[in-house]
């Protein structure tokens, strides 16, 4: 039986529970519009207990916090309006990430969307663990830098709102206005910042069982040998002369073209948007060995060669001759396959025609991409040294967890109202300025300009899927 049904059979137990739980529990139950709090009084003398031993630590920590708040309240600021500059203008960035850009995360979205080639699979039992991790971190550090600073906390709890579930404390409003702005910055960014920690603690953690329980097997090429042709020297498609060509009947597969008497590769749809459009030229796929067989998958060995890297993969095919026949073995899903291919010749060397086409990036994200690429290279495939899939189960935990801690963290110091970020950003503009109403006008600029990004995001995803 596979894990997911396992994984199902488990949601509609936790349903049931919850279910039964909300029943036996309706008098502590309040409604605050759509969402649903039961109130309880968890972790509060735990709150109290390191407020007052852990003192001296948490007293100066509060300085670290408000200026990690600082930070990423202004990198994530940036990065939404690059990201969402990207996405509008991008005409492939949408179309490849299909999902919606406001999607909240559920389980089985990568299956659902049929993106698990951009994330790895969600099933509920990732979801209900790193939700607890973070909404519990989060939650209990607000609770105790407001002990710390002598706001009372009224309730601790849990809150439900449709399928999804998180935590919260209630402190209280009249002892929060009474203390002054920076402890206030201070206990709005603790969440955030046991976020930080979290996400700090778990990318350690993934980074630690990775290296320990896999390794090298494989090369993920994704790309053939590229060509750039003039599309007005085009002389046939599929063997039939341009001028008789019925572009309608063509599909978006790999169709095989002519320019004169050298044979090229491209998209039917590609095809199709270069001549409809009068497009000069276009980035095609040049005739090799590797798209005439069709090859795709990962890459394992050549001739019973291992091709653990890039570097071996290279080695492999330097060390045949052109004409001479190999066997690729490729893996696709958990099978195996065995292609026999003869190289061409390129210079006089053995030539398959295979590519790894890495997108370039700069500045944070490119050095962002480049920690994680240090970890485990995307264009690298790994297989599990023990454990087989229940390995890769602990690894999705643990990138889904550290993940989610990371979002949070960057999502939640957004200057938007309903998120720690709002007030944190108008207290902030207050303590600068002097001027109370400063900070409560620039409050309300940068929420209606943010949540209209965000909408400018959906009306693009809309327009592209509808």
């Amino acid at each position: 039986m596979s894990f997911i049904l396992y994984d199902i059979i488990f949601l509609a137990i936790f349903a049931l529970f919850a279910i039964s739980f909300i029943s036996r529990n309706k008098k502590g139950l309040k409604r605050q519009g759509w969402i649903f709090l039961y109130h309880a009084k968890w972790g509060l003398t735990l709150m109290d207990r390191w407020a007052r031993k852990y003192r001296r630590i948490l007293k100066p920590l509060q300085y670290v916090i408000v200026i990690v708040g600082v930070i990423l309240l202004g990198a994530m600021s940036w990065l939404l309006v690059t990201t969402v500059y990207d996405y509008v203008t991008s005409p492939f960035l949408a179309k490849a990430l299909k999902i919606p850009p406001l999607l909240p995360l559920f389980p089985y979205f990568p299956q659902l969307f049929n993106i698990e080639s951009i994330f790895p699979p969600f099933y509920f039992t990732y979801f209900l663990v790193a939700i607890a991790i973070v909404a519990i971190t989060h939650e209990f550090s607000h609770g105790l830098f407001a002990r710390l600073n002598n706001v009372r906390i009224k309730s601790t709890g849990v809150a439900f709102f449709g399928p999804f579930f998180g935590a919260f404390v209630e402190q209280d409003d009249r002892d929060m206005k009474k203390i002054r702005k920076f402890p206030q910055m201070a206990i709005l960014a603790a969440g955030v910042f046991a976020n930080v920690l979290m996400t700090i603690l778990f990318g350690l953690i993934l980074w630690g069982f990775f290296a320990l329980s896999f390794a090298p097997a494989g090369v993920n090429f994704n790309t053939y040998t590229p060509a750039i042709v003039n599309v007005s020297a085009i002389t046939s498609i599929g063997g039939v002369p341009v001028a008789h060509v019925d572009f309608i009947s063509i599909n978006d597969s790999l169709i095989a073209f002519n320019v004169g008497e050298t044979r090229f590769f491209a998209l039917g749809s590609a095809l199709k948007t270069a001549f409809a459009n009068e497009v000069p030229a276009i980035t095609v796929y040049d005739d090799a060995p590797a798209i005439n067989a069709r090859l795709s998958g990962v890459i394992l060995s050549i001739d019973g060669m291992p091709t653990r890297s890039i570097e071996e993969l290279r080695s492999a095919i330097a060390s045949k001759r052109p004409g001479q026949t190999i066997v690729v073995t490729t893996r696709e899903g958990d099978a195996d396959f065995d292609h026999s291919i003869t190289l061409a010749d390129r210079d006089g060397n053995a030539y398959l025609g295979i590519g790894i086409s890495k997108p370039s990036q700069s500045g944070f994200k490119g050095f962002v991409s480049s920690v994680i690429f240090k970890i485990k290279d995307p264009y690298i495939y790994y297989a599990p040294t023990w454990g087989g899939d229940f390995a890769w189960f602990v690894y999705y935990l643990l990138w889904w967890v550290f993940m989610i801690n990371l979002l949070v963290a960057l999502f939640n110091m957004l200057p938007l109202g309903m998120l720690d970020g709002g007030r944190f950003f108008y207290l902030a503009v207050w303590s600068i300025t002097r001027r109370e109403l400063w900070g409560k006008r620039a409050f309300k600029i940068a929420s209606w300009f943010f949540i209209a990004l965000l909408a400018l995001m959906m009306v693009r995803w809309v327009f592209i899927f509808f």
